[in-house]
């Protein structure tokens, strides 16, 4: 059993012309440690899944458990990550990581010693003082992620994450938070819609249909020990992964 289970989980929600069904019948199993990606098209509900999955919307039908335990509402067991880095321009770096702790009341001496040692294991010790203002896009991702980090939750879901950054520091910044997640062995779930990204980035790789989404696919992803997203963009398998992944997503314009 996984550290993460979606046990045939559907979404309907009240719209303006009616009630809608985001997705159906989802099930999937993540393994402790893992880096799962979840690619599908445009308004499929890959967002409402991670929103059910981090407690913020409960299901229509079926559960999600993390180690056996349903979960009921927001818990210190998920973090979330958005588009944005959402942090506080009027407050430092440091003021903004332990702001997470805050907000959780979880600012115990303990938590606080961790939001420190990740601050200088990950090289943003010398910018404590600064303001987000004067941080690159990387360097302000990389204070969210600690952000997060810092309340040590057990997994991690990243809807977007990197989508609001140029082409060339998304490859950059995608390689500095895998390299982070791996090491903390933080298990993650990303929404993404650039498929390149999910393949780097994914031990397996969920690909969902249009709405109501129902999994098309789970497709592992292997590319040897020691792998790196921007090294793997250069992989032999990399070609097929992508054609594959594309080939499914297109299926949904000719059916």
């Amino acid at each position: 059993m996984g550290i993460l289970r979606v046990e045939d989980v559907s979404q309907t929600y009240q719209a303006q012309n009616g009630e809608v069904t985001a997705f159906r019948h989802i099930s999937l199993d993540v393994r402790e440690g893992e880096f799962v990606s979840i690619v599908g098209p445009s308004g499929c509900g890959k967002s409402t899944l991670l929103s059910v999955i981090a407690g913020l919307l409960p299901p229509t039908q079926g559960r999600v458990t993390v180690r056996g335990k349903p979960v009921r509402g927001v818990s210190g067991h998920v973090g979330y990550m958005l588009q944005r880095d959402s942090l506080l321009e009027w407050r430092t770096i440091w003021s903004n990581v332990l702001f997470g702790l805050e907000i959780r009341r979880a600012k115990t001496q303990r938590a606080v010693e961790r939001a420190d040692e990740l601050m200088r294991t990950y090289g943003l010790d010398e910018f404590r003082d600064k303001y987000p203002r004067q941080l690159s896009g990387g360097m302000r991702q990389r204070a969210a992620l600690i952000r997060t980090l810092a309340a040590g939750p057990e997994i991690l879901l990243l809807d977007e994450a990197f989508s609001a950054l140029d082409y060339q520091t998304r490859l950059a910044v995608a390689d500095d938070v895998y390299a982070i997640l791996k090491r903390e062995g933080v298990t993650t779930l990303m929404v993404t819609h650039d498929i390149p990204e999910s393949i780097s980035m994914g031990d397996r790789v969920v690909v969902l249909s249009s709405r109501p989404a129902r999994i098309r696919e789970i497709l592992p992803i292997d590319f040897g020990p020691d792998r790196t997203p921007l090294a793997c963009r250069s992989h032999p398998r990399f070609a097929g992964y992508f054609d594959h992944i594309w080939k499914e997503l297109k299926r949904d314009e000719t059916t």
